[in-house]
């Protein structure tokens, strides 16, 4: 697909001719070759942005790759939106060093002059134009010849498997459908980055998961760059090459889905990543590959997660995951095991699976259990791996 982004000067503009390769029409209307397009297409260094007193955003920083799939996850309120919007050019940040695209700072470049697009949850789509016209709208107002902009259009439409509803009503469309038409118009304009904003938050929970896979294969196909914002682990985990945990305005955390999943560096990351065992304890050595701890006069080990180094008498908080824990067999623990007895508290019915609660020594421990027959009302004792325990500051939130 070839098609015009913004000019860059006055000489001419810039032509996207495949995944890293660019050209140059100029006035007499020849053809220069450009540089490849760079391997990091966007990064942002230091950014604050503030609503009167309020501070929406803190010192932030990031970077996006060429055909990298990047994802803003955070709780409402943690600035994901407000981030999206300023690398969309709709918010001009208060304060920024460099906010480079492509090569080029934006910084202070309008919306309508940099080439990244922008997919919303409430898909504004125009209802009194057809599946096509509205795929078809934004070359229009880039002036794109008629010719041309449909046949972009209906090429982009057959990507998102709607090529036998061009000439539909959108109010005849389900929501999923609407949100296909609405990331046709965006990709239809060949953008360096595509911006989307908890775009599934509206769908149902099986047309969600569907759609995540069909984004993500969409994404691939097209070599393209996506910044993904939502409050969703399950999203995340499921389409990001890399995420950024926000907070508060601030990324808090960053790493690759394996790394937020199973290493969560902090209390706040722990919890939003899904890890619903958490107890404070003392550390009473640090070993080579694990540390030794201690709580209510019970010895455990685990994995540090972050940065630095812990010291013996720090206190450390200790995470781990539900469907690690299990009821442990007679006699001795297996070394790197960590055991402790427990009576049973609650059960709750979840379908596949039963959560089950623990009365500990320690506080409350969750155990998932595949198997209901396994669960007993006798006093047990409950076990879990050291090197699936992962250790943090007890302080950093």
């Amino acid at each position: 697909m070839a098609g015009r982004g913004h000019p860059r000067d006055g000489t001419g503009k810039w032509c996207q001719m495949g995944l890293n390769e660019r050209q140059m029409t100029t006035e007499d209307g020849s053809v220069e070759a450009a540089a490849p397009r760079p391997a990091r297409i966007l990064e942002v260094n230091r950014l604050v942005h503030t609503f009167g007193d309020f501070t929406a955003l803190n010192d932030v920083s990031l970077s996006a790759n060429s055909r990298e799939f990047v994802t803003l996850l955070g709780p409402s309120g943690s600035g994901k939106s407000t981030l999206l919007r300023i690398l969309a050019g709709l918010e001009l940040p208060t304060r920024v060093d460099a906010l480079i695209l492509d090569g080029h700072d934006v910084a202070d470049v309008p919306a309508n002059r940099r080439n990244v697009a922008t997919v919303f949850q409430h898909y504004g789509l125009f209802p009194h134009l057809n599946v096509l016209e509205n795929v078809e709208y934004g070359l229009r107002v880039r002036k794109v010849a008629k010719a041309e902009r449909r046949q972009r259009a209906l090429r982009m439409l057959e990507q998102v498997q709607l090529a036998d509803f061009a000439h539909r009503n959108i109010a005849k469309l389900s929501g999923g459908q609407k949100q296909r038409v609405a990331l046709a118009r965006s990709l239809v304009l060949e953008p360096v980055i595509l911006l989307l904003d908890e775009p599934l938050g509206a769908l149902d929970e099986k047309l969600r998961i569907d759609m995540q896979v069909e984004l993500l294969q969409l994404q691939r196909s097209l070599g393209m760059t996506f910044i993904y914002v939502t409050h969703s682990q399950e999203e995340a985990l499921t389409m990001s090459d890399r995420i950024l945990l926000m907070n508060q305005g601030r990324i808090v955390q960053e790493g690759t889905p394996e790394d937020m999943f199973d290493r969560p560096a902090s209390r706040f990351a722990a919890s939003f990543m899904g890890m619903e065992n958490m107890f404070e304890a003392v550390v009473a050595e640090v070993g080579p590959e694990t540390i030794t701890v201690t709580a209510d006069g019970v010895t455990f080990s685990g994995i540090w997660a972050a940065k630095g180094a812990p010291a013996a008498g720090d206190r450390v908080c200790c995470a781990f995951r539900s469907e690690k824990v299990r009821i442990a067999g007679d006699g001795a623990p297996e070394p790197g095991l960590n055991r402790i007895e427990g009576s049973l508290e609650s059960r709750i019915y979840k379908g596949k699976y039963l959560d089950i609660t623990y009365r500990t020594a320690i506080g409350p421990l969750r155990m998932r259990e595949w198997d209901a027959h396994a669960v007993t009302d006798e006093a047990v004792r409950i076990e879990w791996r050291a090197s699936q325990t992962i250790l943090f500051p007890a302080n950093e939130q």
